[in-house]
């Protein structure tokens, strides 16, 4: 049987021909026939802007020279209370404020452990203060915060707990005579304790032994023999104790000593009076 030849209609002249289907059944196929999809579209690329949100205004840059970078300085000193100045009338810092336990003894009168607590307030710390005399505190703590209440007196034994922390340091200040018993709050990070001793008495070396820093006063000679065999103080050092001004002290560690000079403000002044090594 013959078939008759296609015809092409005048109109489709010229035409391409039928295109040749995706799929050819073979003699092997199973029946099923695949989906050919058509190519997806290449997505789009996003374009990410350096830095998040909106893009900000654009400005030069600073730009210095080499030779320039010199003259650039940012005046970094201590940091801490002010307790005076040295003899080469620089000013004298005490950090007190630090992220490890700080023990200090100091060896003399009510006005530099007073002075020592206002100052280490105007900072910012909080102050505790234990002490068997509480009329020689009160009216210090009422006018320390100016309204505020950043000094806070307790009783001898009677200190809870403080919860320093680096935004909230605190300065806990023992006023208990000449033998002070062994607080319930001791030295932590952020919280320094600095211990007031009268005098050297023969339970002083052992406070003295454990303090990272001691301030002495004006003593008599017979102490000066317990703190050179406590702190090993050189004999040039020990000769001039005694005969110190009421508001010179000698701060010393086991290898640097410093005399340093408390001048009070005229607010000092009014509130503690003039200074004085004996009450």
């Amino acid at each position: 049987m013959s078939y008759p030849t296609p015809t092409m209609n005048p109109g489709q002249r010229g035409q391409e021909p039928a295109r040749t289907p995706a799929h050819v059944a073979s003699p092997t196929d199973t029946g099923l026939i695949p989906i050919v999809r058509p190519d997806a579209p290449q997505q789009q690329r996003r374009i990410f802007s350096p830095g998040f949100g909106l893009r900000g205004p654009r400005r030069n840059r600073h730009v210095v020279t080499a030779e320039e970078v010199a003259a650039i300085s940012v005046p970094i000193g201590d940091d801490g209370v002010i307790i005076g100045t040295d003899p080469e009338s620089q000013p004298a810092v005490l950090g007190l404020a630090r992220p490890n336990p700080f023990d200090v003894v100091v060896v003399g009168g009510l006005w530099l452990a007073q002075v020592l607590a206002l100052r280490a307030a105007a900072t910012g710390a909080r102050v505790g203060v234990e002490t068997g005399r509480p009329q020689a505190w009160q009216q210090l703590a009422q006018a320390a915060g100016g309204g505020q209440q950043c000094m806070t007196v307790y009783p001898v034994g009677r200190v809870p707990a403080q919860g320093p922390s680096v935004s909230s340091p605190v300065v806990l200040i023992r006023d208990c005579g000449v033998r002070p018993p062994r607080g319930r709050v001791t030295s932590l990070p952020w919280q320094a304790v600095v211990t007031v001793l009268p005098f050297v008495g023969e339970h002083a070396p052992r406070w003295l032994m454990q303090a990272q820093l001691v301030g002495i006063q004006r003593i008599s000679p017979q102490e000066t023999e317990v703190v050179r065999e406590t702190l090993g103080v050189p004999a040039e050092h020990l000769e001039m104790l005694p005969t110190l001004s009421d508001n010179v002290t000698l701060w010393c560690t086991r290898k640097h000593r410093k005399y340093v000079m408390t001048e009070p403000t005229d607010a000092e002044t009014g509130l503690l009076g003039m200074a004085r090594r004996l009450d």
